[in-house]
């Protein structure tokens, strides 16, 4: 889920101190354990990602948000918390979340283990504080032991969020037609995709923002999807004018399935948003010099969605590793 929460003032401060500290160990724990403690460790974090036990309201899972049918987004242009609260945000998809340096939509994380516990204790999404979601892990009839397995210690804020990260890092995909394409398999892709591989990486210019494996470049950038940003976006941690409305770039993998699209699902489809940069955008201050007429004709448009729609791997959606627990 994507979170909009900061801490402000300084109990808030030393709160989010100390839960950054417990997400810091959480991450070295969760790079520590091997063999049959690797395996509890991941099964448990996929019970705990499916469970909505840790939410407010009890309905609330990290599944809600992130469901696998629509790789790991939830199809809504925000997200619906605890109580039906909802954010400001889209939930942006989990799909190689491990490649990533720079989580939630205004970067505000640098690590799994420390942004799992945004959307736990964010009022609009499970809201829970840390000493609920503790004596809640204890009181569990099965969870206890389960963490005991995987950790060798009782459930706490760190073994918590390395279960989840664990999980979440297993969540791999690199099985779409444009890998099979870029493999040598030369009847992967349609030639209109081909064309659109073309464009992407010469007349539309796509490739200085989506690049590398995942197409993104983990930066903030103002895509100038709005007239005026009413959300900070990375402004939120740096307080800076100039990096108001800026996002960092969501990747591009399995694009197809995880409408809608930008930070906060304003553009319904595929063909809007190429159409949103072949137009150059809204006239935004902070606009990147990158978002500027393409003058692109329909057909390449068309071709242009056709590579995009290349990039999705329908087995994300199937794949039984990445479901519920039976």
């Amino acid at each position: 889920m994507s979170t909009s929460s900061t801490f402000l003032g300084p109990r808030r401060l030393l709160i989010g101190l100390a839960l950054a500290c417990s997400a810091l160990a959480g991450a070295a724990l969760s790079a520590s354990l091997g063999g049959t403690q690797a395996a509890a460790k991941l099964e448990l974090g996929r019970a705990l990602f499916y469970d909505p036990y840790l939410s407010a309201d009890g309905a609330v899972s990290c599944a809600s948000c992130h469901q696998q049918s629509k790789a790991f987004t939830d199809g809504g242009a925000v997200s619906t918390g605890a109580f039906g609260r909802t954010g400001q945000r889209s939930a942006p998809s989990l799909v190689n979340v491990a490649a990533r340096s720079k989580l939630f939509w205004h970067g505000g994380s640098p690590s799994l283990e420390l942004q799992a516990l945004g959307p736990l204790t964010d009022h609009n999404e499970m809201a829970l504080t840390p000493e609920q979601i503790v004596s809640k892990l204890r009181q569990h009839p099965t969870y206890p032991a389960r963490f005991q397995a995987a950790f060798g210690r009782e459930p706490d804020l760190t073994s918590l969020t390395a279960a989840l990260a664990t999980f979440e890092r297993s969540l791999v995909s690199y099985n779409a037609p444009f890998d099979r394409y870029s493999a040598g398999e030369a009847s992967a892709m349609s030639a209109a995709a081909v064309r659109g591989m073309d464009l992407f990486y010469d007349k539309a210019e796509c490739f200085h923002c989506h690049n590398g494996k995942n197409l993104s470049d983990n930066l903030p950038h103002n895509n100038a999807s709005e007239l005026f940003n009413e959300d900070l976006g990375a402004a939120q941690l740096t307080g800076r004018d100039e990096d108001v409305g800026k996002f960092i770039t969501p990747t591009l993998r399995n694009i197809g399935l995880t409408a809608p699209y930008m930070h906060a699902g304003s553009m319904s489809t595929l063909r809007e948003v190429v159409e949103h940069y072949n137009a150059g955008g809204q006239p935004n201050p902070n606009a990147d010099p990158l978002v500027r007429p393409l003058g692109l004709s329909e057909a390449e448009i068309s071709d242009l969605v056709a590579f995009l729609q290349a990039l999705d791997d329908p087995t994300v959606a199937t794949n039984p590793a990445f479901g519920p627990p039976k």
